[in-house]
């Protein structure tokens, strides 16, 4: 079981086991408890789930439950061979092969094939059966192999399937329809061909293969759906056109059953076949069309699938070899050749060039890239060739990661998809109520004929009622939307965080790796006393921050580096959170960090120190202290550029009436200054983790609602608190895992675009419900005759199934708008 529907379907169908009282289920630990008046065997309980449809299988607790492996074979194609509803009637719920769903009806969508690789295979063109890894010549022939086609994804399996289907209707449906128009020529000449009767049972021989094969599938949706009484928009239809076309045959079958209201000059009952047939063809149709535009919501997955190369070139003791990227394992040295798509996440080991990252940043600019330098996943090398090791591959890779990110975020659910499940909960009943209603008002009220104005209006009300508009309006925006995103940089967990991202108030931003480069550099070492030089001083910082992984003792470890420090063992090192390091190094105890950190030490900073430490702060430097055995003895200086992006984001967001709030564990002096070249109003220094959260957790008291973003471990707490937290993808994987929101690039400029992203969608979705909403609202009483008394017209169910089938398809061709949205 994935979800609450599946836990209400399997207590409903134990519960109607005769000599059952009780059944409680609990989803997470998949357990039924099953109070029943005498001893049940558990064979019954079986067999009722088997008689249900076989979705769910029970055995005895405590009883290894090995479930049935599916036997699909693996899929060539484009797709997974998973399947899940596009309106997630049941969550996360899916599927192991295509078909309908059994909530709503729809056509089930497959997953995107989230392998990133797709091995190339060749085969001969004469000899089929030879089937090779690359190309060459066939063994048999000699002729040359030829790169082979895969095979068509589920989704474009339905599509086809479904136009094959609708050709089919459209050649027995239009002889119907000419047949029966032709009754509206005076002195039809058809009828000196045959008689009425005659020609009634031609147009019931034409639609038997519109009703019985073409689009009998919607029968069977609408059974299904008043067997679970899940009733949908397929419910409609059924009993729409199912009694249009049962009256039909009726009609010819026993023709004197009927009042003379009922029937033709010629004394025939008036058929509605190609009423029947049309409705079920132009519903078709717009199945079609729907199809067609499911796959346009998930090209973005598709995009970025096609980013990924196929094979790569490793070198193995100084000799290059092609292979596959599936065989690609850590450490692997790659050769990347000028063009070339960049085959697995690694850093260049020898070598530099210009990196084409446009198409997961979203930013056209290339990047240079030297030694040391991090290269991902399927970005597009410049015109320079260098050499890199492999350290994330597979499905560990940043575009893997994404794809992973997209294909679920499209599959969630908004808050305001509740609106949407709250109102169609009671469509469909309320419109058959009102089909009834219209089809008394007119027989009772209305003019001659009453009896077939009754029902001509009562069939348009079934008919043009479409639930299906409103179950798709959010899911079709969240999808397009969520890959726009990720085309421009910007990864959404989930559909709530759009919705969120939208209302927010207040930004709360870090300082290092968010406002600034986050690639700190050291700009001075200071030494205070007689008792070290500048290079013990440094060898000392070194030594004690090589055990650190803080972006800060990465600057001074590389620093010491290219100074040939000598790097010594660090003894009882420990990190104080927001504060510093302390460790042993060459006998001396160290504490290394901030002036909370030597309050925390026991250590005086001197006021001469201290001045001198000030007038790098207030230049936006950051000031580590260095206190051996106990006396404050340095300090180092650490510069880190503020983003050219940052200043520019910040004063956008402001025009958007968001208030930007900066907090860093950095002093008073040092924000100020960084505030002050942002023009920043807001800021607070000193900030411990938990103060973050303090602050986070405030501000929400205020009633505003907050995002933070951060890029380290110290700003996990506050951006799982916020109400959506914003990690740089520069930052640490724990900080983008307690994020509902990932920058790529990392910088201020992805918090503007994730804005305005939001506001697209939400914008969007209003739109589709709007019209949805509407739609139906104005739609149900015109096909019910409300304005017949005044102004004569009246809706043909035809006019209606056309409307109807285009309700669902403007919804999609609405969505598919955010495709051209700029969110720069």
């Amino acid at each position: 079981m994935t979800c609450n529907g599946c836990l209400n379907h399997v207590e409903q169908t134990l519960s109607k086991v005769e000599g059952v009282t009780n059944v409680s289920v609990n989803l997470e630990k998949a357990e039924a408890s099953i109070e029943m008046e005498s001893h049940i065997s558990i064979e019954t309980f079986q067999k009722a789930m088997q008689d249900d449809g076989g979705s769910y299988s029970l055995h005895k607790l405590g009883e290894h439950h090995k479930a049935k492996e599916s036997k699909k074979e693996k899929t060539k194609g484009k797709g997974t061979g998973t399947f899940y509803c596009p309106m997630h009637c049941e969550g996360d719920k899916t599927y192991d092969k295509s078909g309908d769903c059994p909530v709503c009806g729809m056509d089930l969508v497959e997953e995107q094939n989230l392998s990133v690789t797709t091995l190339e295979q060749w085969t001969c063109p004469m000899h089929p059966d030879i089937v090779k890894d690359e190309a060459g010549a066939c063994p048999i022939c000699g002729m040359d192999l030829v790169p082979m086609q895969p095979d068509l994804s589920a989704e474009e399996k339905t599509y086809k399937k479904l136009l094959k289907k609708f050709w089919i209707a459209v050649a027995f449906t239009l002889p119907i329809f000419l047949i029966a128009m032709s009754e509206m020529i005076p002195d039809n000449p058809l009828y000196d061909v045959m008689e009425q009767k005659s020609w009634n049972w031609i147009q019931f021989a034409l639609s038997i293969p519109v009703v019985f094969y073409a689009t009998w599938m919607f029968f069977e949706r609408a059974y299904r759906s008043i067997k679970t009484w899940n009733l949908n928009m397929f419910t409609l239809i059924g009993i729409g056109a199912g009694v249009a076309w049962l009256f039909s045959v009726f009609g010819m079958l026993f023709p004197d059953f009927f009042p003379e209201q009922f029937k033709t000059d010629y004394g025939a009952v008036h058929v509605y076949f190609e009423a029947a047939t049309v409705i079920l063809t132009l519903v078709l149709m717009g199945q079609v069309l729907e199809a067609r535009a499911h796959s346009k919501t998930n090209s973005a997955v598709k995009e970025l699938l096609k980013l990924a190369p196929n094979k790569a070139v490793r070198v193995v003791d100084g000799k290059e070899e092609e292979v596959s990227i599936d065989t690609i394992e850590k450490g692997d040295i790659l050769r990347v050749k000028p063009g070339d798509k960049i085959p697995v996440d690694g850093s260049i080991t020898e070598g530099k060039t210009t990196v084409d990252e446009s198409m997961i940043s979203g930013e056209p600019i290339p990047v240079d890239k030297v030694e040391n330098d991090k290269v991902s996943s399927g970005t597009i090398n410049g015109n320079q060739s260098f050499l890199m090791k492999a350290e994330k591959v597979g499905s560990d890779t940043l575009l893997s990661q994404i794809i992973h990110m997209v294909n679920d975020a499209s599959r969630s659910r908004a808050p305001i998809q509740k609106l949407a499940d709250t109102v169609s909960g009671y469509f469909v009943p309320v419109v058959v109520i009102i089909s009834v209603i219209t089809f008394a008002v007119w027989a009772i009220w209305g003019p001659e004929p009453a009896y077939v104005y009754a029902l001509v209006n009562a069939i348009a009300v079934l008919i043009i009622a479409c639930p299906c508009a409103l179950g798709l309006a959010t899911p079709m925006s969240v999808m397009v939307g969520v890959g726009k995103g990720a085309q421009n940089g910007v990864l959404i967990k989930n559909a709530e965080a759009l919705e969120k991202m939208d209302k927010v108030d207040t930004l709360i931003v870090d300082k290092t790796g968010t406002i600034t480069e986050g690639k700190p550099t050291v700009e001075k070492i200071g030494v205070f006393g007689d008792g070290f030089s500048e290079s013990q001083m440094l060898h000392l910082i070194t030594s004690l921050n090589s055990s650190s992984e803080h972006p800060l003792a990465e600057a001074t470890v590389k620093y010491g580096k290219k100074q040939n420090i000598e790097i010594s063992k660090t003894e009882n090192f420990s990190a104080v959170t927001g504060k510093g390091v302390e460790g042993t190094v060459d006998g001396k105890k160290l504490d290394l960090g901030n002036a909370k950190m030597m309050e925390y030490a026991k250590a005086t900073i001197s006021s001469k120190m201290e001045t001198e430490a000030q007038s790098f702060q207030k230049q936006g430097k950051t000031v580590s202290y260095l206190a051996v055995d106990g006396e404050v003895s340095g300090y180092v200086v650490i510069g880190d550029k503020i983003k050219q992006t940052s200043a520019k984001a910040i004063k956008e967001l402001q025009d958007k009436g968001i208030a930007v709030i900066m907090l860093t564990g950095d002093n008073h002096d040092t924000a100020k200054a960084v505030a002050s070249e942002l023009n920043l109003a807001d800021f607070k220094a000193g900030m411990l983790p938990e103060d973050k959260l303090k602050e986070v957790t405030k501000l929400q008291e205020q009633g505003k609602t907050v995002a933070m973003a951060g890029d380290g471990i110290n700003d996990a707490p506050a951006l799982a608190k916020s109400d959506i937290g914003i990690a740089m993808g520069t930052g640490t994987d724990v900080a983008i895992e307690s994020a509902m929101i990932t920058l790529v690039k990392g910088d201020l400029h992805g918090i503007v675009k994730a804005k305005n992203l939001s506001h697209a969608v939400m914008k969007n979705i209003k739109q589709n419900l709007f019209f949805a909403l509407i739609y139906n609202t104005l739609g149900v009483p015109i096909a019910a005759g409300v304005l017949f008394p005044f102004f004569g017209i009246l809706l043909s169910p035809m006019i209606a199934a056309l409307a109807m089938s285009f309700s669902s398809v403007s919804v999609i061709a609405n969505a598919l708008r955010l495709r051209t949205k700029s969110i720069n």
